[in-house]
């Protein structure tokens, strides 16, 4: 059974947590069975791989998610990279493409594709056996899932099927319909789509030929960059006359917000928080060093990090998203413009927030960012054109890829732990105190011995991500 899991997007609706590096998907919230926390993304792939059969699980994913999904996965995990994020559409035709063309399966057998966020037991994961056994022998082209609403929301899509059965031939289907339309889809009967189903790989590499032009996965990546962004309910599912639908009755939550991935958690607070008894239905989830207390709140949830903070009603918090999208606009003219910027600020979406965080305000927006990476943790402290400073923490005994860049220069300090530098095959032996300097064209890595902390100053007409390449250390 080949299963892709889709892993991509920000999650924006889970700010200031998640952000365009770490996405919600690999918040650390909930408790494993040994009581230790765990991800989204781990979680389900815990109960995929205890679901008693064979299972081939790939994750579908960018470029910026990939070392995270090793740190919280392990290296043995399949995964298939797209360049740049272009939502669900090429993605999925991209990962058959992988599967078809790198893992040798065969374009006539049946896949499962669904996200890595739903919080469900062991009975979604049966359904998914039975819902890639009806790909296999039915005639419909596509098998979605479709799940009992409990509520009108144009946060789903609906799937209106023919008759009340276990499974059924789809009548309609209405990607993300405004919430007056949903409650007419409710009242006639429809389910929720909540973005998992099964089809062949034939079928949807037929599709990436139709819509995008190629099929073969070295075809698909090399051109992957020019692809318009285009959901795969909206490209394929609404267009699509022979469709069926199997009912899933069991628990199954999106934790798409802060409302349904609250009602998941089993502690209060994660961090350093103090509820007061006159308060009820409160999470407190903080990430930073100061504490944050709680009195007299009902049916909140205050979230702290690096971005900024959040407190708001639950039901209130699915509409997060207008604001952050500001908050990032402030952001990068802040960062392009300097203090000038508030004097030439865009119009904002939601004018309580130009009012009350102008764009020049220092602490309006933090320039930290931090990534998690499979050898540690990065942290970005200033970024500009031609300049960007991290703090890089290597944990004991990993190391960064061998590389070098081509547009700029970097210089290391070494702040604590000891290690080894290796600069064009030179192995140098460092401690706290030293300073390193790589020019442009050289080729570097370093390794940790006991934990490693280092600044790295990053100078030159290109600090991006796009001026790096990576060799094999001989």
């Amino acid at each position: 059974m080949n299963i892709i899991l889709l892993s991509g997007g920000s999650g924006k609706r889970l700010w200031p947590l998640s952000n365009d590096i770490r996405s919600k998907q690999f918040l650390q919230l909930f408790r494993r069975p040994d009581g230790a926390y765990e991800s989204m993304i781990q979680r389900v792939y815990r109960q995929l791989n205890n679901i008693g059969i064979q299972t081939h699980i790939t994750v579908a994913t960018n470029e910026k998610q990939v070392s995270e999904i090793h740190r919280q996965l392990g290296n043995d995990v399949d995964v298939c990279v797209e360049p740049v994020m272009k939502d669900t559409f090429p993605a999925i035709a991209l990962s058959a493409a992988y599967l078809v063309d790198q893992k040798g399966v065969k374009p006539t057998e049946s896949i499962v594709v669904c996200p890595v966020d739903p919080m469900v037991t062991s009975e979604y994961f049966r359904a998914l056996i039975a819902l890639q056994y009806q790909s296999e022998v039915g005639n419909a082209n596509i098998v979605l899932m479709g799940m009992e609403p409990s509520y009108a929301t144009d946060k789903y899509g609906y799937i209106l099927p023919e008759g009340d059965g276990k499974l059924a031939m789809v009548k309609s289907f209405k990607e993300k319909p405004s919430r007056d339309q949903a409650q007419k889809f409710m009242d006639e009967g429809a389910l929720w789509n909540g973005g998992v189903f099964a089809l062949k790989l034939k079928y949807i590499l037929d599709k990436a030929q139709e819509i995008l032009g190629y099929r073969a996965y070295k075809d698909l990546l090399a051109h992957y960059e020019r692809f318009a962004e285009m959901s795969f309910d909206y490209a394929v599912v609404e267009k699509e006359p022979n469709l069926q639908v199997m009912r899933f009755s069991g628990e199954w939550a999106d934790m798409g917000t802060w409302n349904t991935l609250t009602k998941a958690m089993t502690d209060s607070v994660v961090g350093n928080g103090v509820i007061d008894d006159t308060s009820s239905g409160v999470q407190i989830l903080n990430e930073l060093d100061v504490p944050v207390l709680a009195m007299g709140l009902h049916n909140v949830v205050i979230s702290a990090s690096q971005e900024g903070i959040l407190v708001s009603d639950k039901e209130s918090s699915s509409n997060i998203k207008p604001f952050v999208d500001d908050f990032e606009q402030m952001f990068h003219v802040q960062k392009a413009q300097g203090p000038k910027a508030q004097e030439e600020k865009p119009q904002s979406k939601t004018q309580e927030v130009a009012s009350v965080a102008p764009v020049a305000a220092p602490a309006a927006v933090s320039n930290d960012t931090i990534e998690e990476k499979s050898w540690g943790t990065l942290k970005i402290m200033d970024s500009e054109e031609d300049s960007k400073t991290l703090k890089l923490t290597l944990k004991d005994g990993a190391s960064i890829s061998y590389h070098n860049h081509k547009k700029h220069d970097e210089i290391w300090v070494v702040i604590s732990g000891e290690g080894e530098a290796i600069l064009d095959e030179k192995h140098n032996i460092i401690k706290k105190g030293d300073i390193i300097t790589m020019k442009s064209g050289c080729k570097h890595t370093i390794k940790a011995g006991k934990e490693l902390k280092l600044i790295e100053i990053q100078l030159g007409e290109d600090v991006s991500e796009n001026d790096k390449e990576k060799f094999d250390l001989m």
